[in-house]
Parts: C-alpha cells; sequence; structure tokens
C-alpha cells in the first residue's frame, strides 16, 4: 500500500474519517502510520492558510492491520493565527490513539537556526537502502561505537508535491523509525548488531511529538539525527533534528520508547 492510499482518507460524517493500513513485518500497524493518519483527519478540517506546527500523540494500544482506523476530530479551536485539534483513531478494541495538534498562519517574523547539520553523519549516496517499506527510502548510518545515537537519510518514495500538511503528515510517518534505535543503542546491554533479530528487548513507542519549523518537502533528502537523552523505569527519550540537505533545521522530534527484556 503506498502511501496517498493511507492518506485517502473517507469521510464518515462530520468530523469523522475512516482510513486503512497494511500489516507490517512485525505484525499490527506501524505508529508513524496512524500518527500520519490523525494528522491528516486534523488538517481536512482546517482552512489551507493554516500550517501544522506542532503535534503531541499517545499510541494507548497496538493496532490492527485487519480492521479500518476510525479517526474521530474534536475542533477545539479556530483563531485568527492559531487552530487547534484533537483526533483520537479507535478499532474495535478501543482508543488506540490520541492526538493534538496545532496549526498557525504563516507570520513575517525573524528567523534564526541554532541546531547544526552534523558533518559526520554519512551521505546518502554512500549508503545501501535498507528500507523496511515500499513508502520511504532509508539510508541509516551505522556507527556501533556511538552511545545512543541512530541518524540517517530519508525520503518518501511518492511525489508530494506542495501541500505543507501532507507534507508533514510525512514526516509524522518516517519520524517514528529511528528513535528505538537511539534509545536501544544507550542501553548497557545493547548488541553489537542493530539487527533487530539479535536484540533482547521488546520495545513499543509511547509517545511521539514533533515540532514543525520550516516548509520542507518530504520526498526529497532529509537528515535523521537522534540522540537518547535517557532511560527510566524502562522508557528511554530520543529527541532527534531534521534537516535538509542544505543545513536548514526543518522539525524537531521527541519520543519516549518502552524497552524491556524479552521474556
Amino acid at each position: 500500500m503506498d502511501f496517498m492510499t493511507m492518506m485517502a482518507l473517507e469521510e464518515h460524517g462530520p468530523d469523522t474519517y475512516v482510513g486503512i493500513g497494511p500489516e507490517y513485518p512485525w505484525g499490527g500497524l506501524y505508529g508513524g502510520q496512524i500518527v500520519a493518519q490523525g494528522l491528516r483527519a486534523a488538517g481536512l478540517t482546517v482552512e489551507p492558510r493554516y500550517r501544522v506546527h506542532s503535534l503531541h500523540a499517545y499510541f494507548i494500544r497496538l493496532g490492527d492491520a485487519t480492521e479500518p482506523i476510525r479517526f474521530e476530530v474534536d475542533r477545539l479551536r479556530n483563531g485568527r493565527s492559531f487552530a487547534t485539534r484533537r483526533v483520537v483513531a479507535r478499532q474495535s478494541v478501543g482508543a488506540i490513539l490520541n492526538l493534538a495538534a496545532s496549526f498557525q498562519v504563516d507570520e513575517e517574523a525573524p528567523d534564526a537556526q541554532t541546531a547544526r547539520l552534523r558533518d559526520d553523519i554519512v551521505r546518502y549516496d554512500t549508503v545501501a537502502n535498507d528500507t523496511w517499506s515500499p513508502v520511504f527510502d532509508r539510508r541509516v548510518d551505522r556507527k556501533h561505537d556511538l552511545t545512543g545515537v541512530s541518524a540517517g537519510w530519508f525520503r518518501m518514495e511518492e511525489d508530494l508535491g506542495d501541500d505543507s500538511i501532507l507534507n508533514a503528515c510525512a514526516v509524522a510517518y518516517i519520524a517514528d523509525d529511528l528513535p528505538t534505535e537511539a534509545v536501544i543503542a544507550q542501553h548497557p546491554e545493547r548488541p553489537a548488531t542493530y539487527e533487530e533479530e539479535s536484540w533482547p528487548f521488546w520495545s513499543a513507542s509511547l509517545d511521539h511529538v514533533i515540532w514543525f519549523h520550516r516548509p520542507m518537502r518530504a520526498d526529497r533528502w532529509h537528515a535523521y539525527d537522534f540522540t537518547c537523552h535517557g532511560l527510566m523505569s524502562s522508557r528511554g527519550l530520543a529527541i532527534g533534528y531534521v534537516f535538509t540537505e542544505a543545513g536548514d533545521h526543518a522539525a524537531t522530534v521527541a519520543q519516549e520508547v518502552l524497552l524491556r527484556h524479552r521474556k
């Protein structure tokens, strides 16, 4: 299933949309897909002049690929410069995702950047594609000696055009991929290889936060650079930056990952 098919949500009553997703190699649904669809549902209820600037999502239950997903949107606020939405994704088991998204009309204001693209991230044209999904190209920089770090280059396979919310949905889809690797790379019992079959852990994404700083095209190469900022109570916090090839800081991502030893 391609990304545009996932984003083609069907309207089922006022501010209610239904979507589907494929089954992934590990079974169930991919969290990034549900977040992307939830953001898409929220975006369908705002005027085109708004651009998403942040989302905060909680994963509640594992999704089922054999069932459709119902996205219920609550219009919390429509302001002159900001709009706020809440989205609950449901299946027969109950709620599987709770998402809040905020949108803003672009304003003329000073633009300053302090985050920097690291020079030591291997370029995408020197690394083989190791993607697990037909939706995006994935070129991950494997540095086994870097504790708590996971970085790589990603781009969507489909042409997404200039729709800012659709491109933000694509970033939400991609950005759920690397945080777990950064958290595992911080663990004192981390494996010598990144191959998932060798991991002595069971993991799950707990929440997903993204701030969108500058317009971007997710179908062009971007560097995703994640660092684990700590482990506590079986949870690891990964924070990442998304950069364009030119080094523009396009987005910031934060995610907590649940990491437990396999039984």
